[in-house]
């Protein structure tokens, strides 16, 4: 018979040493999320089997159902990360780079136009620092200085962390703490990511010029984060899955009508510009003088149109569409995957059998509707000799860099997040199915009232993410525990955990893994504490910020306005 779960501060100590190990080898000593993973996943398991009272048959059913909840993420992660490389060894997202540059001269208008709606765009499409590695370099070409180059997408691309790389975030955290309400977890969630988005371009413009950049930038921001924050509300609640790749398309595509305005079609009046290399960007011009322009060297002509570029994410819009329609999605989902677990029990707890657990309905799932796309578009590009054609530019072009196959590409990058997914995962439901995540939020629980902890949660995903690099990892580490502790103050679930999740994106901005990322694309090793001194203290206030919004959505729950 199981005793009742001990809540006191040795077991509370012993249960927090997993994301300790993990802290202590990401940020002290710079491991890899992967290797550091393994780490923390032997720590967890350890703690299971001897103080928290694990059989090992019980122990290896929740590590059967951590590699389950794993497939699940792991099956949107491949494709998402198949469908980038398609496009970019096509030279599509090049296409998509040359033909926003040539919408203005404004370079304020520009930067803005690649450091914040640009790298959401991307990271609403593969994530896993690829809008750091892209934006980066493309904003040193601009003439942006190395250490901004990087901090500004990294606060750019933020915002979609979490409802980005098609939602991945998202069914992460679904898949270790199942969400009672999604449609108001969805809503909830994208309500308070109006602090991020419109911080976001708020902090661009000040980073380029100062007030006088927020001032000149301001019309822009506000129509494009309403069109960001609105287009995530509106669709968030219909699918999640498109809800951050629909919103940064959509800003994406109110680019062109504002390149034709006359603020920011021509250069912009003269002021100090701190984020700008001035002898290699755009002359401002200057009292009693014409504008001068630095010869440009001649970058390749893209080799296929914008909208071409761009179809095979409309295919995979299209198909979301269709899938999503209530009498196509209801035929699709009768084809489920899934596997039968036996009821556990440890010293502390019973946990009861699941038949299946956690299935998923292979036709509709994220991974699925991309892989449509990825076919549409392979086939597409094939047909017409893009990929051939684009090696043969990056062979002659000094100013487009060589990339590997599309198989070199998918085990560089899906290699180790998928690593780091799946040690992660394991780590959590080992945590959750023996007790240490509850004996956590327990003691969380009985030190913080509830107003305290709902202003306080966010950070918490804050920390996750500034820990493994992910806001994947973040929710997998954290929502149980999160989940846990919302039960125990009696709080809406889909309040903390859109708190938790909407922290966990914010903190990709401060992030050493995505830090190093960047300085490392643009030539300035060992500039991380440089750049982490600008992404920090717009983290901060974001998380104010994000606290605030959380306490008032949740007062708005409670005095009735909500589910």
């Amino acid at each position: 018979m199981s005793e009742a779960l001990p809540v006191d501060v040795f077991h509370w100590l012993v249960a927090s040493i997993p994301i300790l190990i993990l802290l202590v080898l990401l940020v002290r000593y710079r491991w890899s999320a992967h290797t550091a993973a393994v780490m923390g996943m032997f720590g967890a398991s350890a703690i299971a089997l001897t103080i928290f009272q694990a059989p090992l048959f019980a122990y290896a059913v929740a590590v059967g159902k951590g590699i389950w909840d794993a497939v699940f993420v792991l099956y949107v992660v491949w494709p998402a990360i198949l469908m980038y490389l398609i496009t970019e060894r096509a030279g599509a997202l090049y296409t998509l780079r040359v033909r926003i540059q040539q919408f203005s001269s404004n370079d304020l208008f520009l930067v803005l136009a690649f450091g914040w709606l640009f790298a959401s765009f991307l990271q609403g499409v593969v994530g896993f620092g690829a809008p750091i590695a892209i934006v980066a370099p493309l904003l040193l070409a601009l003439g942006v200085r190395p250490i901004y180059a990087v901090a500004i997408p990294l606060i750019g691309h933020a915002w979609n962390n979490n409802f980005g790389t098609l939602a991945v975030g998202w069914f992460a955290a679904d898949s270790v703490a199942p969400f009672d309400a999604p449609v108001e977890t969805a809503l909830q969630t994208a309500i308070i990511h109006v602090a991020p988005i419109i911080a976001g371009g708020i902090a661009i413009a000040w980073l380029y010029g100062r007030w006088n950049g927020v001032r000149h930038g301001l019309p822009m921001i506000l129509i494009v984060g309403s069109i960001q924050w609105f287009g995530l509300m509106a669709v968030a609640i219909y699918s999640p899955f498109l809800s951050g790749f629909l919103a940064a398309s959509a800003a994406l595509v109110v680019l062109y009508p504002l390149s034709r305005w006359d603020r920011y079609d021509q250069q912009h009046e003269p002021f100090e510009r701190p984020a700008m290399e001035e002898s290699m960007s755009r002359d401002v011009a200057t009292d009693g003088g014409e504008p001068t322009t630095e010869e440009k060297e001649d970058e390749p002509e893209p080799i296929m149109g914008l909208v071409e570029a761009f179809l095979p994410y409309g295919v995979l819009l299209v198909v979301a569409l269709v899938v999503a329609f209530p009498p196509v999605e209801e035929a699709l989902a009768q084809f489920e995957v899934g596997f039968s677990f036996p009821a556990i029990e440890t010293g502390y707890l019973e946990q009861e059998a699941e038949d299946p657990y956690e299935p998923f309905a292979i036709l509709t799932h994220p991974g699925s509707i991309i892989l449509v796309g990825v076919v549409f578009g392979y086939a597409l590009f094939k047909r017409r000799g893009y990929y051939e054609e684009w090696r043969d530019v990056m062979e002659t072009s000094p100013h487009v860099e060589e990339e590997g196959s599309i198989f070199d590409g998918m085990k560089e990058n899906g290699v180790p997040a998928s690593l780091s997914i799946i040690l992660l995962i394991i780590m959590a439901i080992v945590m959750v199915e023996t007790g240490q995540i509850t004996v956590l939020a327990l003691g969380i629980a009985a030190i913080l009232p509830p107003t305290a902890y709902l202003f306080a949660s966010n950070a918490i995903g804050v920390l996750g993410a500034f820990i493994t690099g992910s806001n994947t990892a973040s929710n997998i580490m954290f929502s149980p525990l999160q989940d846990e502790t919302a039960g125990e103050l009696d709080l809406p679930q889909w309040t903390v955990l859109g708190s938790q999740m909407t922290g966990g994106a914010v903190g990709n901005a401060i992030s050493p893994s995505n830090i190093v990322l960047g300085t490392g694309t643009v030539g300035i090793p060992g500039k991380e504490g440089d750049v982490l001194r600008i992404t920090l203290p717009w983290v901060v206030i974001v998380i104010l910020l994000v606290g605030l919004l959380t306490v008032f959505v949740s007062g708005f729950v409670f005095l009735g306005g909500g589910g």
